[in-house]
């Protein structure tokens, strides 16, 4: 029986190519010679990915792909994963810990579609040096396109009226009939002011607004005056807005942000839109808002949980507009969104620059 000890000297004396390799209790001496010339290995969690991006890494890499157009079960994922390189990931998956650990000292590089990361476990990546990367800047202009759609379709009641339609409940004109809100002389306040909320700024403009504020981290003045838009406290925004677009990144600082309190403190005219993140709003207390008249719409891309349930009480509602999280599902920004995250992958294997990295 080879020990430890006879299997060391071995590898020392005849084949420095050897690698000691452990599990379990067993030790295994592997031969290593032709690994570093071996194909790098990426795991893609969806098969409908834009082919721009697969095209890619088939071309550098060992792909292998969830082969079901829906998210990928969690117990997949963890078989899938040990030994892979790079992950080319959406948010339908949590990689939390468990994913990062168990796919083992290969993994270099996690990359999500999406601009948001919050699915990703920053401080497990940071500790063992996984690189990551996201798709930042491809659908901004999307995602502000479906912000002005769903803010038009929520203030002029446009949904409601359309049910109305096909329900029967058309009637001969009358003055007050289906009677919504303009954007004409209001008041918009935006919570965020990063790149999507500086083009929902620039895309409100037309409208007419009396004034559009923002509220965020930082004050942006060279950035706003382009927009005409001024800084102003989350209580200013809260107080004083007809309007109010949530389009910032779901932290723990802007998580539930929007609860009983802040709705409280809205006009009753106030029209909420949400195309950020679900989680920045207390769900509970929007319908409570919603129910009550304390506001009077809501128009949300966004909710919590994804896909919503058909019986949440929000669907009950009718000043409500609830859409299937399509902020950036425009057709090239889904190729763009598929090309940047297998950029960033070939990037990170590579030892270069990624298009789109997060800052750990």
């Amino acid at each position: 029986m080879f020990t430890l000890v006879k299997i060391q000297n071995f590898i020392k004396q005849h084949h420095k190519s050897y690698r000691l390799l452990y599990y379990s209790d067993k030790i295994f001496a592997r031969d290593c010679s032709k690994m570093s010339n071996s194909k790098k290995s990426v795991y893609v969690t969806r098969p409908d990915v834009a082919a721009i991006g697969l095209d890619i890494l088939k071309k550098e890499f060992d792909v292998s792909v969830w082969y079901k157009q829906e998210p990928v079960p969690r117990e997949e994922l963890l078989k899938q994963i040990p030994g892979k390189s790079a992950l080319f990931c959406a948010l339908t998956e949590k990689i939390d810990s468990e994913v990062i650990t168990r796919a083992g000292p290969q993994l270099k590089c996690i990359a999500t579609i999406s601009v948001g990361y919050e699915h990703i476990d920053l401080e497990a990546c940071k500790k063992l040096g996984i690189r990551v990367g996201y798709t930042p800047d491809v659908l901004t202009d999307a995602t502000a396109e479906l912000t002005m759609a769903l803010l038009l379709a929520t203030s002029r009641r446009l949904f409601e009226a359309n049910r109305d339609v096909y329900s029967g409940g058309w009637k001969p004109w009358s003055p007050n009939y289906m009677c919504g809100q303009g954007l004409k002389g209001s008041q918009v306040g935006l919570f965020g002011f990063g790149r999507i909320g500086q083009e929902i700024a620039s895309r409100l403009l037309p409208f007419k607004p009396k004034k559009i504020t923002y509220t965020a981290r930082n004050k942006q003045p060279e950035v706003a005056k382009k927009v005409r838009a001024s800084y102003a406290t989350f209580e200013e925004m809260v107080s004083e807005s007809d309007v109010i677009i949530v389009c910032c990144a779901l932290t723990p600082s802007t998580k539930e942000i929007f609860d009983k309190s802040a709705f409280k403190k809205m006009k009753r005219n106030c029209v909420f839109i949400n195309t950020a993140r679900g989680g920045i709003v207390d769900q509970k207390a929007l319908h409570e808002a919603l129910k009550e008249k304390q506001i009077m719409a809501a128009g949300l891309d966004v909710t919590t949980p994804e896909p919503l349930p058909i019986n949440d009480p929000l669907l009950k509602l009718n000043n409500v507009v609830i859409l299937p999280h399509i902020g950036s599902a425009d057709i090239d920004t889904r190729i763009q969104m598929s090309h940047v995250t297998a950029l960033n992958i070939l990037a990170a294997l590579k030892g270069e620059k990624m298009v789109a990295e997060v800052q750990l």
